[in-house]
């Protein structure tokens, strides 16, 4: 091998391995800027998770203030429907009552209790506590609370007949069900039984 052999194939290596370095070096460049994209990536994707978790959380604390603000007063009102219904009470113990029937100023009194239990209404109503209509309405467990089952044949069964105690609304919030009779179709046997009395 002549000296110009061994230099040529010593530049052949020389520009080979410059060449392969120069790959090399293309290659941890190229990885570089897919690892710095993947990175970019990444951080946008936990940027976009991170913002929609701040809007849910805003979300969530706009709901809750809503609801604190709504039926922030729940107790308070389903405590003070105590007062409407003992005012009911005592207004019919005191038209019931014997002694008291006999006393002029009996209707005086009674006007009293009309007033202070119309007041308690409008101040229900001012703060959108409604009452639940029961009466001739179909039976829902939402709403009602059956106490009772009246036979009744005018009505069709699962129709409410009686209203016991009457349920009020909060909004759309059920405060208290209202207490129902309801109708049922009478059972045979007792309609039997019924039936035999009324031939004796």
């Amino acid at each position: 091998m002549t000296k110009n052999d061994k230099k040529s194939d010593e530049e052949l290596t020389a520009k080979n391995e410059a060449t392969n370095n120069n790959i090399k070096d293309g290659q941890e460049e190229k990885k570089d800027i897919l690892s710095t994209e993947e990175k970019l990536k990444e951080t946008e994707d936990k940027l976009l998770r991170s913002l929609a978790e701040i809007e849910n959380q805003r979300r969530r604390f706009e709901k809750e203030i809503k609801d604190a603000f709504e039926f922030g007063s729940f107790n308070f009102a389903k405590e003070s429907l105590a007062i409407l219904d003992n005012l009911q009470r005592a207004k019919i113990a005191i038209k019931n009552d014997k002694i008291l029937k006999e006393n002029n100023d009996l209707g005086k009194f009674l006007e009293n209790i009309d007033i202070i239990e119309k007041d308690l209404v409008s101040i229900f109503e001012k703060n959108n506590i409604k009452k639940i209509i029961a009466n001739g309405k179909r039976f829902d467990p939402n709403l009602h609370q059956a106490m009772i089952e009246i036979d009744n044949e005018k009505e069709e069964p699962g129709t409410i007949v009686q209203e016991i105690q009457t349920g009020y609304m909060l909004g759309d919030r059920l405060l208290r069900p209202a207490l129902v009779g309801v109708a049922k179709k009478k059972d045979s046997k007792n309609q039997e039984k019924e039936e035999k009395k009324d031939k004796k």
